[in-house]
């Protein structure tokens, strides 16, 4: 018959093996858990195969305004003066890439606006900073980076190439990146964005371009600033009232955007 102290030592053994394999079990348990389905507990789990993950349906692009791409991830990671702020990706100017949020998860980059229909881009687009200060041209390494992310992105998450856009486009007055030095028209030459093609037109009696802007995305609550953010945009210019040539880009981005025709230009001698 065992001792007293023999089967003390045991039941110690037994009981201590007992807490390892639980300590073990107890942080894959935690990490199932946080991997299923959040499931309201006032409500009978019935689970369905019929549902898809959320998707982001656009780009947008930003300049971080920073010194440095260290600066940048610093405040991409904590705050700016508004408060905590980050962003899906941001390229520096030698070409670096670099993920901050993973792209199913939502990025705190596009703040207050709207685009369109979409009114909360936080939610539905993918934010991408670039090293710039909004003053200097972006560096050739990285735009080639950005067209690279730019294809991917829109390739294995099925964002229509259409639907890249400024964070000043979605909230005029409010923000102005990334600018009027952006290079939109190589972009759309890659594919991206959208962007009038041929030859330009002027509009047939009674075009309006006010909803020609708004059918394009932008917001008209501010019309000086929607002119400003288009003109950054497509003219690559500040000024914030509409001109012919305006009338003509936009006419021609409508006629896109709706499938119908354009007027033929009549040359000029």
């Amino acid at each position: 018959m065992p001792s007293p102290l023999a089967t003390a030592v045991s039941f110690f053994r037994s009981g201590r093996a007992t807490l390892f394999r639980v300590s073990r079990l107890l942080p894959l348990a935690v990490l199932l858990t946080a991997c299923g389905p959040v499931r309201n507990p006032m409500a009978h789990w019935v689970p369905s195969p019929n549902y898809d993950q959320r998707r982001p349906v656009a780009i947008v692009i930003h300049f971080t305004d920073q010194g440095s791409v260290q600066e940048s991830l610093d405040t991409l990671r904590t705050a700016n003066s508004g408060g905590p702020v980050s962003a899906h990706y941001l390229i520096g100017s030698d070409g670096g890439i670099y993920q901050l949020v993973a792209d199913d998860k939502r990025a705190w980059q596009a703040g207050p606006g709207r685009w369109g229909t979409i009114t909360d881009l936080n939610s539905s687009s993918i934010g991408i900073e670039l090293d710039n200060n909004g003053h200097s041209p972006f560096a050739p390494a990285q735009i080639d980076s950005l067209l690279r992310l730019l294809a991917d992105l829109t390739t294995r998450l099925h964002i229509p190439p259409t639907q890249i856009i400024g964070h000043e486009d979605l909230a005029p007055g409010r923000k102005d990146d990334p600018g009027p030095l952006f290079p939109w028209q190589r972009l759309a030459e890659a594919g991206f964005g959208l962007w009038p093609r041929g030859p330009l037109a002027d509009p047939p009696p009674g075009f309006d371009p006010w909803m020609a802007l708004a059918l394009v995305g932008y917001p008209l609550d501010d019309r000086p600033a929607a002119v400003r953010s288009f003109h950054h945009h497509f003219r690559g210019m500040d000024g914030d009232a509409l001109d012919a040539q305006d009338l003509r880009v936009l006419y021609a981005l409508s006629c896109q955007l709706t499938g119908t025709k354009e007027l033929v230009p009549v040359p000029t001698r």
